[in-house]
């Protein structure tokens, strides 16, 4: 669902190697809370006579996207104007919006005074002042603030600098060499405040080099420790170009995910999509025009409100009545957004764009097995992804960039860097599904406490330590414990039981306390809480888990279901809480069934009664539902001509379905699998095949007959061939034909093949 910040984060696993040093441990375990990193930016918008009239009114609205972005309402902003003097009575500086807290309020005036920006014209200092305008940004950047918050200045620039008309550079002949000079003091000046430069270049030929210049002398740690949040400078390629551009580059810096949605021309129905491991994100909309009025719908079809709470969510709107709005989501419902732009005749002819910022938290899950190795034993780690409530990550794109590091410590040796892989070898099972495993023999000087950490990093989320105790035992324990798990699928509200085999050598019975971690308490809950396992006893004890009614997982809980995760952990307390099990369990929630699905057999056996006849054709209707499966579908993508755009072969779906969305719809559109993708299709027991769209809707398919998709592209169906396919000519337009050659088909996920590299091309 999440896209690569910036477009070069890429869906990789950033491991730590054998022998080498291990990581920096942290002194404890943070759960991280529902809070999001204040930021300090200042924004310097260029004002030299260089820049076009469209472009400054480019970096006008770019100025104003910035600060309705930020998803933290304690964030301050500062905008400035600058160009150069070249008198006694010019300033290089114009000051617009002083430092201002980005709050709902906040946001609404830096939009507006974004407006005091000007075009400087002959004899206002028409030149292009770096030195100065870095100056400035680290001036405002360091007066005053927490030195602990980021510090970001983003430079909107045509990106040549021009201080041959300043006479504070000297004279005439050596103006340019000094004002090179004095960019390299500013810069050094920004490093060693730990203000980082983000330049962004306008016009038709910025300086990419000096661009590139001054983004590396500024400050180079970002909020994480990833390439992705290394200042780099951009270009923006025209003005539809702008806003892209723009949220990229913010994404990168703050540390955000940035997704694309779609653009239509009003009125229209736009999409985007938010990750489930987004808790806050604002739904920027590009309206081009003020007159342009959109409402928002949640993926389950709801029309939300834009100040408030509604269904868990809390909502704020900043920008109402300018060209662009964007709409503050904290604790967001997961999926397919949906914003409904209107327009009123005369202000349909420019395109309205939707894109989403947003922070989340990936969670990890730590085991080790056996919890309490011998030294010289080999235990088996597992790190599992999931989100903050316990709910299994299934879309390696959400963990995008992720690194992910490991060690054992404990008494009586120096700590031992575990590697983690999750590339379907050796310990790992399956690659690509959020599973991280790896190996590690205990060293021989083990003789007490152990600790395995396991740290996940990823840019937009928050970090993340998770950390499982155990005991290098001195001879063979007395109690023992191992635990099975259920397997079984359940309904909201019902009860699934394992099992828990115990064994104690003692004369002395034996307290065990069994506990339930990551996942919420209200989601899952485990009894009983504490067993007594007698002297010489040699069993097993059934272990009950209860999950939640269906109106905790509210709109969670889609037609597909969900999986909850958990850590099942067994302790004696009668041996200094020595742990005898650590041991995941993940259960699948669907949805309860429909009447007819609970009842079905009573209509079967009144049938079978009235008549064999009845009862045979009740059983053929059976058999025919089962024949659902949507594998060897060929998923053809055409365009409103008929041609054939992109073609994808389905497999095995959840449920019989094949869920799916259309990447890069206006550019470059293809069908990606995706988990709780909007379409889905399925074979129909009648023949031909099913497609369901979000919301509910469905198409039956026979045949060549195609179904809309959007309104611009269709989808086709046909049956997996080895034999050649015909390309499909065009036809109804005059002039030459021309072919276009659809892009290689997206693989299942865990195989390799075009587009984004999954988990499993890193070891390679």
């Amino acid at each position: 669902m999440a896209t690569a910040l910036g477009g070069t984060a890429m869906l990789a696993t950033l491991l730590t190697p054998a022998g080498a040093a291990p990581a920096p441990t942290p002194a404890a375990d943070e759960r991280p809370k529902q809070t999001f990193a204040s930021v300090n930016y200042a924004v310097a918008v260029d004002e030299s006579a260089s820049l076009a009239a469209e472009d400054l009114k480019a970096e006008k609205a770019a100025a104003s996207r910035i600060a309705l972005g930020d998803v933290s309402h304690t964030s301050h902003a500062s905008v400035f104007g600058f160009a150069a003097a070249e008198s006694e009575d010019q300033r290089a500086i114009d000051p617009v919006c002083p430092r201002t807290q980005l709050d709902a309020t906040g946001r609404e005036s830096i939009g507006a005074c974004v407006s005091k920006l000007r075009s400087r014209g002959k004899g206002q200092g028409t030149g292009t002042d770096f030195p100065s305008a870095i100056r400035q940004g680290v001036h405002d950047l360091t007066t005053g603030t927490d030195p602990g918050e980021p510090r970001v200045l983003f430079l909107l620039t045509d990106g040549k600098l021009d201080v041959t008309g300043s006479p504070q550079y000297g004279d005439p002949a050596h103006r340019a060499a000094e004002g090179e000079r004095e960019l390299t003091r500013a810069l050094e000046e920004a490093a060693r405040s730990k203000v980082q430069i983000w330049p962004l270049g306008f016009g038709d030929d910025p300086d990419k080099a000096q661009l590139d210049r001054i983004a590396a002398g500024g400050y180079q740690q970002g909020c994480v420790a990833l390439e992705t949040a290394r200042p780099k400078a951009s270009k923006v390629d025209g003005a539809a170009d702008v806003g892209s551009t723009l949220e990229k580059i913010f994404a990168a810096a703050h540390c955000l995910r940035y997704e694309q949605g779609t653009s239509k021309r009003p009125p229209a129905t736009l999409e985007v999509d938010i990750s489930p491991l987004a808790t806050v994100g604002s739904i920027v909309v590009d309206k081009g025009d003020p007159e342009v009025t959109v409402s928002y719908r949640d993926p389950s079809g709801h029309t939300v409100p834009t100040t408030g709470s509604y269904q868990n969510s809390q909502f704020e709107l900043a920008g109402a009545g300018q060209a662009v709005e964007a709409l503050k989501i904290t604790d967001p419902v997961p999926g397919t957004w949906k914003i409904v732009a209107k327009a009123p005749e005369g202000h349909r002819s420019l395109p309205v764009a939707v894109s989403v910022l947003w922070q989340g938290e990936l969670r990890g899950a730590i085991t080790m097995d056996p919890p309490s190795p011998q030294a010289g034993q080999e235990a088996k780690v597992t790190l599992r992804l999931q989100t903050r409530e316990g709910y299994v990550i299934e879309d390696p794109a959400d963990y995008a960039g992720l690194r992910v590091r490991s060690e054992l410590t404990g008494d009586g040796f120096a700590p031992v860097p575990v590697r983690l892989t999750d590339d379907g070898r050796g310990t790992d099972q399956e690659p690509s599904d959020g599973s991280f495993s790896g190996s590690v023999r205990i060293p021989a000087g083990a003789k007490g406490a152990l600790k395995v950490r396991g740290t996940l990093t990823a840019s937009g989320l928050s970090a993340d330590t998770r950390s499982a105790n155990g005991q290098a035992p001195s001879g063979t324990p007395a109690v023992a414990a191992t635990f099975t798990a259920p397997t079984a699928g359940v309904h909201p509200g019902a009860t699934v039981t394992g099992t828990l085999a115990v064994r104690n050598t003692e004369q002395t019975a034996h307290t065990l306390r069994l506990s339930l971690d990551g996942v919420r308490p209200d989601l899952l809950g485990i009894s009983p809480n504490r067993i007594t396992v007698q002297p010489g006893e040699s069993g097993t004890r059934t272990v009950r888990f209860k999950v939640a009614p269906g109106s905790t997982f509210g709109s969670r809980l889609d037609d597909d279901g969900l999986r909850l995760a958990a850590t099942v952990t067994v302790q004696d307390e009668t041996d200094q809480a020595r742990t005898l099990v650590s041991s995941p369990v993940s259960i699948e929630v669907t949805p309860a069934p429909g009447f007819w699905d609970r009842y079905w057999w009573a209509f079967v056996t009144g049938a079978a009664v009235l008549a064999a006849a009845t009862a045979a054709v009740l059983l053929l209707l059976r058999q025919r539902r089962s024949r659902r499966d949507p594998r060897g579908l060929v998923l053809q993508l055409v365009s409103p001509d008929g041609d054939e755009l992109h073609r994808l072969t389905a497999t095995h779906g959840r449920n019989q379905w094949f869920q799916f969305a259309i990447v890069e719809p206006h550019r470059n559109p293809r069908i990606e699998r995706r988990t709780h993708g909007p379409y889905a299709v399925q074979r129909s027991p009648e023949g031909g095949a099913v497609l369901r769209k979000q919301g509910g809707a469905r198409t039956r398919l026979q045949g060549q007959q195609a179904a809309a998709l959007t309104e611009e592209l269709s989808l086709r169906l046909g049956e997996e061939s080895h034999a050649p396919r015909p390309r499909r000519p065009r036809t109804g337009r005059p002039g030459p034909t021309r072919s276009r050659t659809a892009p290689p088909s997206t693989p299942p996920a865990g195989e390799s093949g075009g587009g984004a590299p999954s988990i499993y091309d890193s070891y390679r």
